[in-house]
């Protein structure tokens, strides 16, 4: 089950039903299923907090996925915490809008659940060109339901 979850900051996500069938065929193409995933929008002192205490990073950053299964489960459980303000921030800094700065965000935290990895620059350009092509999934669902 994916649940959203709105946490110290003013946010209306209004298409959770199709952003959830996107996230289900996404995780379908890594042969993974939506277990309990939580994706909990908050601010940046949330999010600070939360990278100081668990990954003892004292800065801000726009997403933090804690997997809770590993990566040769079918089934993906876990959280993605994400910063909505930093999202904004960086939709502006990038020239996106902040809704796909925000569904790239969200993609990108699911990418983690699935077992992408950004440490390395060869895995931060996979991983955008994953981000790329689920985009361009949830683009063609949009256009099929109109």
């Amino acid at each position: 089950m994916i649940l959203f979850h709105i946490n110290n900051t003013h946010f209306n996500l209004s298409n959770r039903r199709a952003i959830k069938s996107w996230i289900t065929t996404v995780l379908g193409n890594y042969g993974k299923k939506p277990g309990d995933i939580n994706i909990i929008f908050c601010d940046s002192a949330y999010l600070l907090e939360i990278n100081k205490k668990y990954l003892q990073h004292d800065y801000c950053t726009d997403v933090i996925t804690f997997p809770y299964t590993g990566e040769k489960s079918a089934k993906m459980d876990g959280d993605i915490f994400i910063d909505v303000e930093t999202v904004r921030l960086n939709a502006k800094k990038y020239g996106q809008t902040f809704e796909n700065e925000m569904l790239r965000v969200i993609i990108h935290g699911i990418l983690h659940l699935a077992g992408k990895d950004d440490s390395t620059n060869e895995q931060q350009a996979d991983m955008r060109n994953a981000e790329d092509a689920a985009l361009r999934i949830f683009k063609g669902k949009q256009e099929n339901e109109i």
